[in-house]
């Protein structure tokens, strides 16, 4: 009689090969994460303001206005938002946004080097688009000594 040599059915999944891959895709995301932050380069004052409740948002991304140094605006709807835009667009765009939301949480993010009559006029012009209420955007502060009253 023939001896059958018993073969066992292997259960067990290599996932070596399933590892590199992770290992491979998470250095592509750690690459690629950093180029997909851009921005508008805006110096925030310092204030040691409540912050946002994340409530009021209610899952939604508020419409911001950054005004940077030179008394440009930035609106972060529509395309290019990286570049600057009109007054007259400005005002365009938020009362298309805000006719669609009312509620929506409306911000102004201005430069600290700002004059304050450029941060006024973006906030009058969210204003006459329809704002209800206009939130401002600050770092808090790096010391005590930026505290008010030291």
């Amino acid at each position: 009689m023939s001896k059958r040599s018993k073969r066992r059915i292997m259960g067990e999944i290599n996932v070596v090969p399933y590892i590199d891959v992770m290992l491979v895709l998470l250095v592509i995301f750690m690459v690629t994460a950093p180029l997909l932050t851009q921005g508008i380069e805006v110096e925030l004052p310092s204030a040691d303001a409540a912050p946002i409740d994340v409530e009021l948002l209610d899952g939604q991304d508020p419409l911001v206005l950054s005004i940077n140094a030179d008394g440009e605006m930035f609106l972060n709807i529509g395309k290019n938002e990286e570049e600057p835009i009109q007054e007259l667009e400005v005002l365009n765009r938020a009362r298309t946004v805000l006719n669609a939301n009312p509620d929506l949480p409306v911000l102004v993010r201005g430069d600290h080097r700002a004059s304050y009559g450029d941060v006024v006029a973006g906030m009058v012009l969210l204003q006459s688009a329809g704002a209800k209420k206009v939130g401002f955007i600050t770092d808090p502060p790096d010391r005590l000594s930026d505290l008010p009253g030291e």
